[in-house]
């Protein structure tokens, strides 16, 4: 009797045990690791902006004709016109791999002053004012990512007071809106979600014009101008449609 009671205690252990046993030995479900996501910059999509900085125009100046008579050009001197620029550009541009295209139009208003004495003339004094400046220009890049590096060109414009003065009094005067062509690079980098900042350098080539002077209503002199314009400027964009993308 005792062993049978010991063989039913002994098995009632044995089926307790084998489940527990079972659970702790089953083998772990395998999961898979998650996929790495990697943020894309997009450069692609219409963008609106402002800018800031500096220019200089080399302006030069040859009389060719004074009170009617046609003569040769005759250099008066050169000077440089300088100081700042403001304003603003909206575009578009489109992505395709890590090449980026673009058209832009760009507006700014400019206070570049400068003159020097005529050397033909003398005490006359040759004076530049140029106030607007506007760029229209298609673009071509590369992109690392968030950084974007183009070069640009296209058409240019700018607006100029020309004055010629004795003792700080103006003698004689012209204005003129000029069109020429434009080249420049930037580098561009996005800092946050549809924002980025570039820095950028562009050069005018405005080519020589013939300006009529006039004094109190009579045209006394014409000057063929040259004029070129270097400008650099600090700029701030912003891309509409959410410029990053995830890639797996």
């Amino acid at each position: 009797m005792k062993k049978v009671l010991l063989a039913s205690a002994s098995l009632f252990v044995l089926s307790a045990l084998t489940p527990a046993s079972a659970a702790d030995l089953a083998a772990r479900p395998y999961t898979k690791a998650p996929v790495a996501v990697a943020s894309i910059y997009n450069w692609s999509g219409f963008y609106i902006g402002a800018n800031a900085g500096g220019a200089s125009s080399r302006n030069c100046w040859d009389v060719n004709n004074i009170f009617g008579v046609a003569g040769p050009d005759t250099a008066e001197g050169c000077h440089n016109a300088t100081g700042a620029v403001v304003g603003g550009q909206i575009g578009y541009r489109w992505q395709s791999a890590s090449w980026v295209f673009g058209l832009e139009a760009q507006g700014d208003w400019a206070n570049l002053k400068g003159s020097n004495t005529s050397l033909v003339l003398a005490p006359l004094v040759n004076e530049t004012k140029i106030d607007a400046l506007g760029l229209f220009t298609g673009q071509v890049g590369y992109a690392w990512n968030n950084v974007l590096w183009y070069v640009k060109g296209g058409a240019a414009v700018t607006h100029a007071k020309y004055n010629g003065t004795v003792g700080g009094v103006v003698l004689d005067s012209a204005s003129e809106t000029r069109w020429g062509g434009a080249v420049g690079t930037g580098l561009e980098f996005g800092f946050a979600p549809g924002w980025s900042v570039a820095i950028e350098y562009d050069h005018l080539f405005m080519g020589k014009r013939n300006n009529s002077f006039t004094i109190v209503g009579i045209n006394d002199r014409i000057d063929r101008i040259k004029q070129d314009v270097d400008m650099g400027t600090v700029r701030l964009n912003y891309t509409f449609g959410g410029p990053v993308v995830a890639k797996y």
